[in-house]
């Protein structure tokens, strides 16, 4: 994007973009968390199930979640082009691309189907037990059928967030978590008289729940009044080259990101696995803390994203400036009270997740101590990168981000760990330092870039 944006009449002040950005954002926060649950949910209640189930669905949801953060680029893609389309006040843009997406995640859902219809095969050549490798395959033969829904519910929440239409958002990704609680708890322990399915029952609950969540939020897109003048769906059959085009190749690059980002952390796991078992083991739960926290600088990025995809519709670099300010002061004012959670209260955060009856938890739980401690010091460069990517995907500028943030996770983190790690003999902490010289790296160039913009010159 290289056009000129000329200066508003009136300027919103700090005040005014930090409520319009938190009215945005905090929904989107909680269904970040409400989606995170989801994947909670069926780890807990098949671990109550069996141990191998459980061992079963921790390999299955991560492929299913590689291939789905791949596809739900698009939806990333399109939040930032519908905002930028109503800034613009283009609303026959806003349909284009919208039907554009939809028919790119069908696409993308119905060329994954195979990869997971043959998962067995696939992790049976990566070494995985035959056991294991054939009730991933089971669970995913069935949870193949939710991937085009689960696109669908991405997209979906593009196009409402672009609206700032979040809170339906939010209460519809919060059903969905009751609702597989209560369908696991039916069709995985057989209660009520349902059949007793384990690992096939999760996931028929998951299809089931990805359906009803994707018709939702498509019934509500199409029937609020409010929206229903887009007409979403009309014509929708008919293929929009020029639009499908330009989504790809603008969601393409951030489901790249994802996923280069998502073997960023896999990598370090591998790494801590070498170290020791306890140091897994609290490597874990670091990474679980650190995630609930991602979760709200996420929300605060999609929400950065469709504001700054608005201000650049309507031309406005005062607006767009400010806002891109007061996201990330908002970001780094959170990053900053994870940092002191994480370093002063590092043993309550930690014991959450461990048993203080099992004699092992006590060396996890001084392991845990120094990892919190360097996680917290690199809140404040993932709050960063976050938002300067979110920030960049409303400027529709994510093909250069991809290869910075690719370059800084695997040319600079997971090298800078391995060797701190291992030959300089830091351990955990070590690997963990350079997951954040990995992250400064990313966030120093990311946010540079968006500063440093065409985006940003005047007229």
């Amino acid at each position: 994007m290289t056009q000129a944006i000329s200066p508003p009449q009136m300027r919103p002040s700090y005040y005014e973009h930090l409520r319009a950005l938190l009215l945005l954002g905090l929904p989107l926060i909680g269904s970040n968390l409400a989606q995170m649950g989801l994947h909670v949910v069926d780890t807990v209640m098949l671990g109550w199930y069996g141990v191998q189930e459980l061992a079963a669905v921790v390999l299955a949801s991560g492929l299913f979640f590689v291939l789905f953060i791949l596809g739900s680029g698009f939806s990333y893609a399109l939040m930032g082009r519908v905002a930028t389309a109503l800034g613009a006040g283009d609303e026959t843009q806003v349909r284009r691309d919208a039907r554009m997406t939809i028919w790119l995640s069908i696409l993308f859902g119905a060329l994954a189907m195979p990869v997971m219809w043959w998962s067995g095969a696939i992790l049976l050549a990566l070494g995985q037990a035959p056991a294991i490798a054939a009730l991933v395959q089971e669970f995913l033969r069935i949870a193949l059928f939710g991937m085009i829904p689960a696109l669908i519910v991405a997209v979906m929440k593009g196009y409402l967030s672009a609206f700032e239409r979040t809170r339906v958002v939010l209460l519809v990704t919060v059903a969905a978590v009751a609702v597989n609680i209560a369908m696991n708890w039916l069709f995985i322990f057989g209660n009520l008289g349902m059949p007793r399915l384990g690992l096939r029952g999760a996931a028929i609950s998951s299809v089931v729940v990805q359906s009803l969540t994707a018709l939702l939020l498509l019934a509500y897109a199409a029937r609020v009044p409010e929206l229903r003048r887009f007409h979403l769906f009309a014509r929708f059959w008919r293929p929009d080259w020029e639009a499908f085009r330009a989504v790809a190749r603008v969601g393409l690059p951030i489901g790249i990101t994802s996923v280069f980002e998502t073997g960023f952390f896999q990598a370090s796991a591998i790494m801590m696995g070498w170290i020791g078992t306890a140091q897994l083991a609290a490597h874990g739960i670091v990474l679980q803390l650190a995630s609930l926290a991602f979760m709200v600088h996420l929300g605060l990025s999609n929400a950065a994203t469709v504001r700054a995809g608005r201000a650049l519709g309507a031309r406005d670099i005062p607006r767009l400036r400010d806002g891109a300010k007061v996201a990330l002061a908002l970001s780094l004012g959170f990053g900053l009270v994870t940092v002191a959670a994480f370093v002063l209260v590092p043993r309550p955060l930690l014991g959450l997740f461990l048993d203080h009856a099992n004699p092992e938890s006590e060396r996890i739980m001084i392991v845990g101590v120094g990892l919190l401690a360097v996680a917290g010091l690199f809140q404040i460069f993932d709050a960063t990168q976050v938002v300067a990517l979110g920030l960049l995907r409303g400027m529709q500028d994510t093909r250069v981000p991809m290869w910075i943030a690719g370059g800084s996770y695997w040319l600079v983190g997971v090298p800078a760990s391995y060797v701190l790690a291992f030959p300089l003999g830091y351990g955990g902490v070590g690997l963990w330092l350079g997951l954040m010289l990995g992250l400064i790296c990313a966030a120093t160039i990311l946010i540079a870039r968006f500063w440093r913009g065409p985006w940003l010159r005047p007229a």
